[in-house]
């Protein structure tokens, strides 16, 4: 019999156990991973900077508002949505990006900012953009107090409404009482 050159690997089998303890470490990390959440989701306490960390009442529910879309019978879809408190006030507020079900094309949305009444439900506060604009909203977030989304658009009437051709990275900050779109890139074609 010849002996090899390669020390003998008879340990390095996986067995049962082996799998079970890496299953185990993994769904660990999973679970960690679960319970981590992004500082945008937090709110502020008052008088603060818009974006610092502290527990605070709930942020709107979109579903609980009826955002000023037409949509023709069509139901109203919100597509994505983030909250933070924006104002520096303590209390959070949510941005819904939305549109209407239409079932195919791109249809146009609105970015809506709802906030808490006092002493009543949710209300749209701000609308930053507005459907008759005929744009839709790519990348989206809330962090640190300041919304950014990219708009995407048609450059002529005859682009289908499947296939946005131009985008633009815009943002919006509240600031001396009302939210105020700083400039974004230059539009550009996709």
């Amino acid at each position: 019999m010849q002996t090899s050159a390669v020390p003998d690997l008879a340990h390095t089998h996986a067995r049962p156990v082996h799998w079970l303890a890496t299953a185990t470490a993994m769904a660990a990390v999973v679970a960690a991973a679960g319970l981590l959440q992004p500082e945008s989701a937090i709110a502020s306490q008052a008088g603060s900077q818009p974006g610092t960390r502290t527990a605070a009442a709930p942020a709107p529910d979109p579903a609980a508002v009826q955002l000023p879309l037409e949509c023709g019978g069509a139901k109203t879809v919100v597509t994505k949505k983030a909250s933070g408190d924006l104002d520096g006030d303590g209390s959070p507020e949510t941005v819904a990006v939305a549109r209407c079900d239409a079932g195919s094309g791109t249809p146009p949305s609105g970015i809506y900012v709802l906030a808490l009444a006092r002493g009543a439900g949710p209300r749209v506060v701000a609308t930053l953009v507005e459907p008759a604009q005929k744009q839709s909203v790519g990348d989206f977030a809330v962090r640190d107090g300041v919304i950014t989304a990219t708009l995407l658009g048609y450059s002529s009437p005859e682009v289908p409404s499947c296939c946005p051709d131009e985008q633009e990275k815009v943002k919006w900050q509240w600031q001396g009482g009302k939210f105020v779109q700083s400039p974004g890139d230059e539009a550009r074609s996709m």
